[in-house]
């Protein structure tokens, strides 16, 4: 899995609470994605069986809202995603010690 930062964004609002289920609106306020990135992303976590997904069983206000479906990390989920965090965090880490930057330019 090439860990990208908007799927750091997504792994980071899953790991906050491995057990809680999650919404797909609630998870595109959190990490500030569109659904056009967030919702393909979970469904190639799913496809790698990283994430579950559930329809929940009758809207809390059935007042006209639609079903929500909840995703979840599994098992294996929660250890990949910290790991990729993990190793993402020690290459920034290791890549901004080896990699020069360039000085800020001074207004002439």
């Amino acid at each position: 899995m090439k860990l990208t930062e908007p799927l750091a964004r997504v792994l980071t609002a899953f790991l906050a609470d491995p057990t809680e289920d999650r919404y797909g609106y609630d998870l595109m306020k959190v990490t500030r994605l569109a659904s056009g990135t967030l919702y393909p992303m979970l469904a190639r976590l799913m496809d790698e069986g990283l994430v579950v997904a559930e329809w929940e069983a009758q809207p809390a206000d059935a007042a006209g809202r639609p079903p929500r479906k909840y995703y979840r990390l599994t098992g294996d989920g929660v250890r990949v995603a910290r790991e990729s965090l993990a190793q993402a965090s020690l290459d920034a880490s290791r890549d901004g010690f080896l990699t020069p930057r360039p000085a800020p330019r001074r207004a002439v």
